[in-house]
């Protein structure tokens, strides 16, 4: 019978610790921080998804605001932008969960102008959420109604406007607990590509696309893995069609 010294099992555990140090380490250094090409489809019709993760919501809003099952009431789109925008129109608005494991760019969902770029800190960030919902989201890659948490409400967030030829919209980026920065690439006056890189944000977090106007037809679903600069979350409806 062959006994097992004391020493090996200490190497083998050793092995397995580095190993596992190793790769988180590089999760958290390299993989986080890929910047993959992205080349977005050739049509000046589609809405891009602003960012990598999966659609948790895709709601409509009527004189700006839109329900919350979580609240059982209204909310107001300003409330999540923290500006006027779109404080009496109807529209939509689109929100995406990025986990660790998705890329971290954030990407115009249009072509057009910055129009105003806006800044909102918090007192502090709230966690967005429970361990299960965080392990659905970022493991078993299920969706997770998250509107009208009070992380939406008051969590630090970046809001960058972009005026397109037929349409604006609005990109929010909300921090989570242990976010303290959000990297914005565009200043006001800029002028950008549709999936054009526009900012990095760290850890998990989530962005929400606001698109104001009455002739827009959303072509993802709750619970897709949506991409940056790349899936056609929703097309605007030309005359006719």
């Amino acid at each position: 019978m062959r006994i097992v010294s004391a020493g090996s099992v200490a190497i083998v555990l050793l092995i397995m610790t580095l190993l596992v140090m190793g790769a988180v380490w590089f999760l958290r250094r390299v993989w986080f921080y890929r910047d993959p090409v992205r080349i977005p489809p050739d049509d000046a019709d589609a809405i891009l998804a602003p960012a990598d993760g999966k659609l948790i919501y895709a709601r409509r809003f009527d004189k700006g605001e839109v329900y919350s099952d979580k609240l059982g009431q209204r909310i107001l789109i300003s409330e999540i932008s923290k500006t006027d925008f779109a404080a009496n129109e109807s529209g939509w608005i689109l929100g995406i969960y990025m986990t660790p494991l998705d890329v971290h760019f954030n990407y115009a969902p249009i072509a057009g102008k910055i129009s105003r770029v806006v800044h909102t800190q918090a007192a502090i960030n709230l966690p967005m959420v429970d361990m299960w919902e965080y392990v659905s989201l970022t493991y078993l890659r299920k969706a997770v109604d998250l509107m009208g948490r009070k992380y939406h409400l008051v969590n630090e967030r970046n809001t960058i406007f972009i005026d397109g030829k037929q349409l604006r919209v609005a990109v929010v980026e909300i921090a989570d607990k242990f976010i303290n920065k959000i990297r914005c690439f565009v200043a006001e006056g800029d002028m950008v590509r549709a999936g054009q890189k526009l900012s990095f944000i760290e850890r998990g977090s989530q962005v929400d696309l606001v698109v104001p106007g009455d002739d827009i037809e959303i072509l993802a679903r709750v619970g897709q893995q949506v991409y940056g600069g790349k899936t056609i979350v929703a097309r605007i409806r030309r005359v006719g069609q």
